[in-house]
């Protein structure tokens, strides 16, 4: 690879890179560092919606097989029925 990847670390690769850090701490290197000032605005905005026992448990299991959290499941199948009926 032409170039260094990483200032720090000198090293060329993704590999070497990941080797370096494996033994070295960023709070080696804070004199190389320059001090910044940043902010973030994270804004999300949650709504709560009653659920009946068995379909919020029946929800859960499902999304424990798929393999991801019920908030999420829930938000893909609500936005798949949005766009069917949207579509009619």
């Amino acid at each position: 690879m032409a170039g260094n990847k990483s200032s720090i670390s000198k090293k060329a690769s993704y590999k070497e890179i990941g080797e370096f850090w494996d033994s070295h701490d960023l709070t080696e290197f804070s004199e190389n560092g320059e001090e910044v000032e940043f902010s973030v605005d994270l804004k999300s905005n949650v709504h709560y919606y009653a659920l009946e026992d068995s379909l919020s448990s029946k929800l859960h299991t499902v999304a424990r097989k798929r393999g991801v959290s019920t908030e999420t499941l829930v938000n893909l199948w609500l936005q798949e029925k949005l766009l069917e009926t949207s579509t009619r």
